[in-house]
């Protein structure tokens, strides 16, 4: 499987019987996996959305945004349940403008699932650790 390092954003290939075996990356030696969201920007999105075979849990939030806040900690919980077979991540949409509009994010918080580059399921609203799991985990 390939997965895209959170930190150097190399792509490293990663036989599928090791992803829960605290895999790192071959180039910066970190960690692949860290059970928190990662921070996505313009750039870093499309890398992570093309280049990883696992899916893509993205959460579409801002600053200024109460649920988004109230959510915030749910989403880090749902990270360490969801991580090695999802890539979980966040968009600050009041930075990346240009991706809120790409996506047509309409009202935040939402989560959008992305499989091979593609969206395939979108939920809006705040919503808790268990429940981010179990609607990741039914739209796989």
């Amino acid at each position: 499987m390939h997965v895209v390092c959170p930190h150097c954003e190399a792509v490293n290939r990663i036989p599928e019987d090791r992803m829960e075996h605290a895999p790192k990356c071959g180039q910066c030696h970190r960690p692949l996996f860290s059970g928190e969201p990662l921070e996505l920007n313009a750039e870093s999105f499309s890398r992570h959305l093309e280049r990883n075979d696992i899916p893509v849990l993205v959460d579409f939030w801002a600053p200024w945004c109460g649920p988004c806040k109230m959510m915030a900690p749910q989403f880090r919980l749902a990270a360490r349940e969801l991580e090695p077979w999802v890539r979980v991540a966040k968009v600050d949409t009041e930075a990346e403008q240009e991706l809120g509009v790409q996506h047509a994010i309409r009202s935040i918080p939402t989560m959008a699932l992305f499989e091979e580059g593609r969206e395939v399921a979108r939920q809006s609203g705040a919503m808790v650790a268990a429940d981010i799991v179990r609607w990741a985990r039914e739209q796989l």
